[in-house]
């Protein structure tokens, strides 16, 4: 499980990377392509952290991992 999400974490930076790319090089009006491969990288940066999420929480429910630090009612 912890590979699942260190990977998913890889796919988020690497998303967000190339939204920063994509803004960098294509910030003009003459590039719209440009602009829609930005948006879609941050389309995808949040999709792979919906996805992160609802894993987190699926093995949570499922009791593949457990939460840690504080007890409930302290």
């Amino acid at each position: 499980m912890s590979y699942l999400v260190a990977l998913a974490f890889l796919a988020i930076i690497a998303s967000l990377a190339t939204a920063l790319f994509f803004m960098l090089r294509g910030g003009n009006a003459q590039a719209p392509d440009k602009s829609k491969r930005m948006a879609r990288a941050l389309a995808l940066r949040v999709g792979f952290s919906i996805l992160l999420f609802l894993c987190i929480l699926l093995s949570w429910s499922m009791g593949w991992i457990h939460p840690t630090g504080i007890t409930a009612g302290q």
